[in-house]
């Protein structure tokens, strides 16, 4: 059984969003995401120091997906790691570590088709210049169902839970399965109050394995995601809060894609709707929230469903 260690939530901010990274305490120390340019140097290190920790010696940094807000401080904190750290991200994401583009083209493929914003791939393409603090090969490519070790006998398993990004995944502390999902697992959103998932298929898969195949004693998530009533969980989950999440987040699931699915299927129309032309998904699940705050949870699922319809007609 591996050796039992602790967890350590690193949060920095970011506009509406707290940026969440774990600091995994083991003999060769490991963060899980990285947040944006600035939250290594602003963020964990005296978040670090503040525990007798220094940032120098972490050796793993393991990224759950490819958004900026979770790559987006790789490259600064490899380099306040002297280079020396395993840079390890999923083979389908790692476009997104190489090439401040790959955010522009999955924007302009995906949601961009539906915001009414001429603006959109300039807006897209400033922030990546300003937030991703650099572009860089990673050091270890992942698929998933591997295990990496952080010496002492602490292991950590790899799962892929694609849905969210092609290359999302979990990291497993094994043995006290403390798992680390990023936004995998969206229950009802966070700040902007709806799931966003591109591939929905690959996402309820990704959602039922982590519930009856891993089932965590401790889960961490990437944002304070949100219950139905509103009120947000902590990023630090107990078994049965674990639980709760992963079942609410298939029913809410299921509940977007009977409206996604009825709607694609009448055919889309263009209306002077903000949710335009996915109005009636809103009105029927009772969706009120402003679809073009970035990153657009709304439009991105929706581009998920009609893809998926596409694929299988």
């Amino acid at each position: 059984m591996t050796q039992a260690v602790d967890v350590h939530p690193l949060v920095s901010p970011w506009g509406r969003f707290g940026l969440y990274s774990f600091y995994i305490d083991a003999p060769e120390p490991a963060i899980v995401d990285t947040g944006i340019a600035s939250s290594p140097a602003e963020g964990m290190a005296p978040a670090l120091e503040a525990i007798g920790r220094r940032i120098e010696d972490v050796r793993w940094i393991l990224l759950t997906h490819g958004h900026i807000d979770h790559v987006g401080g790789a490259h600064a904190l490899w380099e306040l790691t002297g280079r020396r750290a395993e840079v390890v991200i999923h083979e389908a994401d790692a476009p997104m570590l190489r090439s401040r583009r790959a955010h522009v083209e999955e924007y302009l493929t995906g949601r961009g088709r539906y915001l009414d914003d001429p603006g959109g791939e300039a807006k897209v393409t400033a922030a990546t210049r300003a937030v991703i603090s650099g572009e860089m090969e990673p050091t270890l490519l992942v698929r998933g169902g591997e295990t990496l070790s952080l010496g002492g006998g602490v292991t950590v398993s790899v799962h892929a839970v694609p849905g969210h990004t092609p290359g999302s995944v979990a990291y497993v502390v094994d043995g006290q399965r403390s798992v680390f999902t990023g936004d995998a697992v969206q229950v009802h959103g966070a700040a902007n109050g709806f799931p966003g998932y591109t591939d929905p298929g690959a996402y309820r898969a990704g959602l039922e394995y982590l519930r009856d195949g891993i089932r965590p004693r401790h889960l961490y998530l990437g944002h304070p995601y949100r219950r139905a009533d509103g009120t947000p969980y902590g990023v630090e989950l107990d078994a049965d809060q674990a639980r709760e999440a992963l079942t609410q987040s298939l029913d809410i699931e299921s509940r977007v894609a009977a409206a996604a699915c009825g709607c694609l299927e009448e055919g889309l129309r263009d209306t002077d709707s903000p949710y335009s032309p996915f109005a009636r998904v809103a009105e029927e699940l009772g969706y009120t929230g402003d679809p073009t705050l970035e990153p657009s949870p709304f439009f991105t699922s929706m581009a998920g469903y009609r893809t998926h319809l596409e694929q299988n007609m």
